[in-house]
């Protein structure tokens, strides 16, 4: 299994997710299409289903393309264009021959959002510890706006998503790294996670598929709402809820 992230529009990601023995692959969130076509057809591969995160068209609009006539298109509700195989949480598929999926249900900045947990059956999926394409749940030291959900299913999101192994390696829908970070430093001044973010962030401009579940579970201020240096950032809070509306708010107005 290998995973190609392609950059789209100004600060997008698509992605080809690849089985290596059958040269099959599926398109995530493939808003430019031409741009996926040529990178799948420098990989050398096919092109064999379509997934999609959300329906937002940064996302989903390459699917009004209709380029691939006859491949399925999994997404969370039917405001995802051309959708032929509506998902929920904890369904499955399979991507090619040896591509295992599994559809992890985290509304909050779309109630449609899906996440996608891939891992390999392959005999060298050893090669690859598993990933997961979290659109605009989960970004590196961040998460989405609640454009329509609540804090509480935010922290209900990211909070599945923590259960994933630390190892599983994460797909993210933009390019918000330094931003994110900024933000994360001005609340948690201190982690030396976040040290090592940066440097991450200085070495490569484009920082997808370059960290994991555990680094955010060590630097993600959205995923830390119990530690003390975020709780006192926002003033305290009752429940996670509360401290991830705070936060939430406090990252909107944010101009550092």
């Amino acid at each position: 299994m290998k995973v190609l992230p392609v950059p789209v529009r100004d600060d997008n990601y698509a992605y080809l997710l690849i089985d290596d023995h059958s040269a099959k692959a599926a398109a995530v969130d493939p808003y430019d299409v031409p741009k996926v076509q040529a990178a799948a057809k420098n990989a050398g591969v096919d092109i064999v289903a379509g997934i999609t995160t959300h329906h937002h068209d940064d996302h989903s609009g390459g699917n009004r393309a209709k380029a691939f006539p006859g491949v399925p298109i999994y997404g969370g509700s039917d405001l995802v264009p051309a959708l032929t195989n509506l998902v929920k949480d904890k369904d499955e598929f399979t991507v090619g021959e040896s591509i295992h999926v599994r559809c992890m249900a985290t509304p909050c900045h779309t109630q449609d959002s899906i996440c996608y947990y891939v891992t390999s059956t392959s005999p060298s999926a050893a090669a690859h510890p598993g990933g997961v394409f979290t659109g605009d749940t989960l970004f590196l030291a961040g998460c989405g706006r609640f454009f329509e959900g609540t804090g509480a299913e935010m922290h209900a999101a990211l909070s599945y998503l923590g259960t994933l192994s630390p190892q599983t390696i994460v797909y993210n829908g933009h390019e918000y790294t330094a931003s994110s970070l900024a933000f994360a430093k001005s609340v948690d001044p201190d982690n030396a996670g976040l040290v090592r973010l940066e440097g991450i962030l200085r070495a490569n401009s484009n920082t997808t598929g370059l960290t994991t579940i555990g680094d955010e579970k060590e630097w993600n201020p959205f995923m830390r709402l119990q530690s003390e240096p975020i709780k006192k950032a926002v003033g305290g809070g009752a429940t996670d809820s509360e401290i991830m509306d705070k936060l939430r708010t406090r990252k909107n107005n944010f101009r550092g």
